[in-house]
């Protein structure tokens, strides 16, 4: 299980790192709509996103 979850943490640096080096301009133009958005509407985002990689982490395991 750690094994796993380190190598979460790890493609998550790496495509995170990606983002910045690759396209930072356009990074600054993402965090700039961010902020445009409500408090509840960047809540609802985020949960969208963590029940995407609950999906992703599940289908994952299942084909393994």
């Amino acid at each position: 299980m750690m094994h796993d979850l380190l190598l979460g943490f790890g493609l998550v640096a790496v495509i995170e790192g990606l983002v910045l080096a690759l396209a930072p301009l356009r990074f600054e133009d993402i965090l700039k709509a961010m902020g445009e958005l409500s408090r509840d509407q960047r809540r609802f985002l985020g949960v969208a996103v963590v029940a995407l990689g609950v999906v992703l982490v599940w289908a994952s395991k299942t084909m393994a």
